[in-house]
């Protein structure tokens, strides 16, 4: 038998693997150092309330015969679709629930989407990118190519028409930069589509962090519903990154080469996915519900203030950074010219807090630095202490 030799082409070790195992490596010589991690994505606030009681109240229903649920429709159960379509409509954008499905996470779909294209179309991504994009389609043997994010585009790259591409991923609000693209920086990217005859992969996972007049979704820009897929999770949204829930929106009309992609994907789902469990799709109806949308905005509002203490930080160190409005995610430039893992050993061993070294994140991301604003307030004001002690 033959192993996949496109893995051969991956780099060995997945960008969070590297950093928990320095992590940990360094923990284990000094255990009585106090780390502060504000590296990793990952939420720290619980559920929601109303969330949690749809969740108890789902898996009551599994222990009585009358209430009892076994396989999920494949793109889920309707009334969460609807709750999704009027989420929607609350910023100004039609989705039908018939063109949503549900999923386990923006990640797996992001990921699993290119089961339904032809390994010899050409991926476009931005570079700074979130390594899922490139592995899945080095995984699959794609050829990739990068649109350069950097300080003299505010890591908002746009399209070259002089490149072609088949099939676009673009992140906005961005991780790891935070930069968010404009109502017009998004149309251009979809004339460029429609000009190629190609699809924008668009994750939007971060789009409840927008407070400022920017789209909350593609598909609030004109043309995107004959060009785009959109993403998105309540990992981030509604703190969802154990309980694993998200969804994936495909209008109807879309259609490449002869096939309708709505259909092609539900037919992969069907054969690759047998659902989300009947409690947690339950706490995501709830998330959307009136005292839901209440409840998960006391959580984003206290990550946008510890964005808020963090740039203001920066700001006082004078260090250029993106993000920390309208996104979770601080993307700042390593001081003193210093590289991207350098940065992030000097910063583990000399003020024991743990970043995410831009350099994992694409060849644009070297000389940078990632931080998250999901930690708790009083470790995230400590370790804007000890940063800026250590860079004063």
């Amino acid at each position: 038998m033959n192993i996949n030799k496109n893995f051969d082409n991956l780099v060995p070790n997945y960008l969070f693997a590297e950093i928990a195992k320095r992590v940990t490596d360094y923990q284990t010589a000094n255990p009585d150092k106090d780390i502060i991690r504000l590296g990793i994505g990952d939420v720290t606030l619980p559920l929601a309330p109303a969330a949690t009681e749809a969740l108890k109240k789902g898996a009551d229903d599994l222990s009585k015969k009358e209430t009892f649920k076994g396989y999920p429709d494949y793109e889920g159960y309707e009334f969460v679709r609807k709750a999704v379509s009027d989420y929607y409509k609350s910023f100004g954008v039609e989705i039908s629930p018939d063109e949503i499905l549900i999923s386990d996470g923006a990640k797996s779909d992001c990921g699993n989407i290119g089961d339904i294209f032809g390994a010899d179309n050409i991926v476009l991504v931005t570079d700074p990118v979130y390594p899922v994009y490139v592995d899945s389609n080095i995984m699959s043997g794609r050829s990739i190519i990068y649109a350069d994010c950097n300080k003299y585009n505010n890591f908002k790259a746009m399209p070259d028409k002089n490149i072609h591409a088949d099939i676009i991923y673009l992140c906005s609000p961005n991780n790891p930069t935070g930069a968010a693209y404009t109502k017009d920086e998004l149309k251009a990217w979809i004339d460029y589509a429609m000009e190629n005859d190609a699809v924008i992969l668009y994750d939007s996972a971060y789009e409840a962090f927008i407070t400022e007049d920017l789209p909350r979704s593609i598909f609030a820009v004109e043309g995107a519903r004959h060009c785009a897929v959109e993403f998105c999770s309540l990992s981030k949204t509604a703190g969802f990154t154990g309980t694993r829930c998200g969804y994936t929106i495909i209008p109807k009309e879309l259609e490449r080469d002869g096939h309708n992609i709505y259909k092609l994907w539900y037919r992969r789902q069907a054969t690759k996915f047998n659902g989300v469990s009947w409690p947690v799709q339950c706490a995501a109806a709830a998330v959307f519900s009136e005292e839901g949308q209440k409840q998960i905005q006391v959580n984003l509002s206290y990550y946008r203030e510890n964005a808020k203490i963090i740039s203001q930080a920066l700001d006082e160190l004078g260090i250029y950074y993106t993000g920390g409005k309208n996104s979770p995610y601080i993307w700042l430039e390593c001081p003193n010219g210093m590289g991207s893992w350098e940065f992030f050993d000097l910063l583990l061993t000399k003020a024991n807090v743990v970043g995410t070294p831009g350099a994992g994140f694409g060849k644009n991301g070297e000389g940078f630095f990632r931080l998250t604003s999901f930690g708790d307030r009083d470790k995230t004001i400590e370790a804007v202490k000890r940063l800026k002690d250590f860079l004063s």
